[in-house]
């Protein structure tokens, strides 16, 4: 099992630590201006994030599933949005690194323009359907061609868009009854972005529409068919975001407390006993979480034989994790008190940023669903 210590050494995760600072400063501006992070997202090219799950014979870092979660945990300490954006673009490539129905020649081209810097995201969610995690069929629809294939339709939350060079967008095959996936590239003819996005949390995302019209594509374009659904290990840099979250509201409440003193007080409130409780249970809420996050991590990177049965805890992490991050981002509202209700102050980004977790996949009624559906299948097949 790889260590926190090893993670924090990894070359990339220390030019990360170096640059999430300068993420935390320019967050209030982007809030301020509704803005896309181009900057943020820049930095991260230019230390090599965006290559971190990358297989190194491509010029990656080729790291797993825990580097990738701490990676993200970090970066929104300082940016939730950021954070959120940037790791679908590393998950799709953990994705599509394990996906055997990629034509070889058309993976290695994909992962090559990924280490010439291209950005890359699904684009899966529509208007009728909400999150393809529900199971809707999408309305988009691909019709086969001569030469190839002619996309048309809209897609939602499609995080990441303003900086996009690829996208793979899931559609309805007519012909063959299927869902399958297509490589778009942003700058064929019909692809536009509308920008829709609007929502009070997580507004940096840059999670616009992706519009296409008559867009058409390569025959080889068509590079997946929709697989069975199981839980997938990747999916966990969405808690990993939301504890992150936590982590940065856990420090500027620990840092007021330390050095704020009203006049009513000879030392600062962190003396006091009602806030070193509140503060405790930040901590124990926050190691809880961590604890949980790690762990199941480990096994998905080091026990690959074992991903099939995961599906129920890797929701787990993502119903307990996502919680607990809402829970600590409040407990350090109440240490901050009314001050953290300003618009100047960070706390109030972080409160409206990790309520987003709760309409990340997969939501809370799926994840008690499934565990319970496991545990009750589990008895009926005992008692057989």
């Amino acid at each position: 099992m790889i260590g926190q210590k090893e993670i924090r050494q990894l070359e990339v995760m220390k030019r990360l630590k170096g640059a999430v600072k300068a993420f935390g400063e320019r967050a209030p501006q982007y809030e301020a201006n509704q803005a896309f992070p181009f900057e943020n997202i820049e930095d991260l090219k230019q230390i090599g994030y965006t290559k971190l799950t990358l297989p190194k014979e491509y010029g990656g870092y080729g790291e797993g599933l825990q580097a990738f979660l701490y990676g993200q945990e970090l970066i929104a300490s300082a940016c939730g949005s950021t954070s959120l954006a940037i790791g679908w673009h590393n998950m799709t490539i953990l994705e599509v690194l394990e996906n055997q129905q990629w034509d070889p020649a058309k993976k290695d081209a994909f992962f090559h323009a990924i280490a010439k810097g291209a950005l890359v995201n699904r684009a899966a969610s529509e208007p009728a359907t909400g999150s393809p995690t529900r199971g809707g069929r999408p309305q988009t629809t691909a019709v086969k061609t001569g030469d190839g294939w002619v996309l048309n339709g809209r897609k939602t939350f499609t995080s990441l868009a303003p900086a996009l060079d690829i996208f793979l967008v899931s559609a309805w095959i007519p012909e063959e009854e299927t869902v399958g996936w297509f490589m778009v590239h942003k700058d064929l003819a019909g692809v536009s972005i509308d920008e829709t996005w609007d929502l009070i949390a997580m507004e940096g995302t840059g999670s616009h529409d992706l519009v296409l019209q008559n867009v058409h594509v390569k025959a080889d374009d068509y590079v997946e068919k929709a697989a069975p659904k199981k839980g997938t290990g990747w999916l966990l840099h969405i808690p990993a975001c939301y504890i992150g979250i936590a982590l940065g509201a856990r420090n500027y409440a620990v840092q007021f407390a330390k050095s704020y003193t009203p006049n009513s007080l000879q030392k600062p409130i962190s003396s006091l006993p009602h806030i070193q409780e509140k503060i405790g249970h930040i901590e124990l809420e926050l190691m809880q979480a961590r604890h949980f996050l790690y762990a199941v991590a480990a096994r998905w990177d080091e026990k690959p034989d074992e991903r099939d049965e995961m599906a129920g805890e890797l929701a787990a992490v993502k119903y307990a994790v996502t919680n607990a991050a809402i829970s600590i981002v409040d407990k350090a509202m109440r240490v901050v008190g009314a001050q953290s209700l300003k618009k100047s102050n960070p706390m109030q980004r972080y409160f409206r940023d990790v309520r987003a977790g709760l309409h990340n996949p997969p939501m809370d009624d799926a994840v008690l669903a499934l565990l319970a559906n496991q545990i009750l299948q589990d008895d009926e097949e005992k008692a057989e």
